[in-house]
């Protein structure tokens, strides 16, 4: 039997007839499903020093699982002393089993590690069902080790659905096992 990650079995298995029964949809090729998550981390640091982009790099590989690769600057911006084609961040697009493997490792381990963490504002969708958090510092997961990070910095996650609206995405990530906050919560 190959193997499946356990996130997508429950995709399969519980969260596509819970949809179903929630959205009335006709078909199940109608329930939206999670297309991609794209983790990015801006290092505007690295303008004066380089080894932060390769630090950045090695540490998202780390995490994702997946090669990470830098992002270069567009323009030139004299202010920051930034040029056309600096790298000034790191970024990964994960798809298939490693987005599942990630989204698990993220609801499970790294999102309960957060400091003084409550639950996940829901303030994050786009209104075309894309959910984007943004993780404080990348020391939350248990790939990193404390000792050898040289800077601590945070990333941005975007979480990409086929839903069509941001109450479809939201249930899906609920689904999901996403700790959101709840009504009180949020007051």
């Amino acid at each position: 039997m190959a193997y499946s990650p356990r996130l997508k079995e429950k995709y399969n298995k519980e969260i596509i007839p819970a949809l179903i029964s929630q959205f009335a949809y006709t078909s199940k090729m109608q329930v939206p499903k999670i297309l991609k998550i794209c983790v990015n981390q801006g290092l505007g640091i690295a303008i004066t020093d380089r080894k932060h982009i390769d630090n950045g790099i090695n540490e998202m590989t780390l995490i994702t699982g997946q090669k990470a690769v830098s992002t270069k600057s567009k323009k030139d911006i004299s202010n920051f002393k930034l040029r056309r084609g600096n790298p000034i961040g790191v970024r990964v697009t994960l798809r298939g089993d490693k987005m599942y493997e990630f989204l698990d490792r993220l609801i499970a381990v790294a999102i309960p590690r957060i400091r003084d963490f409550r639950g996940i504002s829901d303030k994050g969708f786009d209104g075309r069902g894309n959910f984007t958090l943004g993780i404080p510092e990348q020391i939350i997961f248990p790939e990193i080790d404390i000792d050898k990070v040289s800077r601590i910095s945070g990333m941005d996650i975007t979480i990409a659905t086929s839903a069509k609206t941001d109450e479809e995405a939201f249930e899906l990530l609920k689904l999901f096992g996403f700790p959101f906050l709840t009504k009180q919560q949020n007051n």
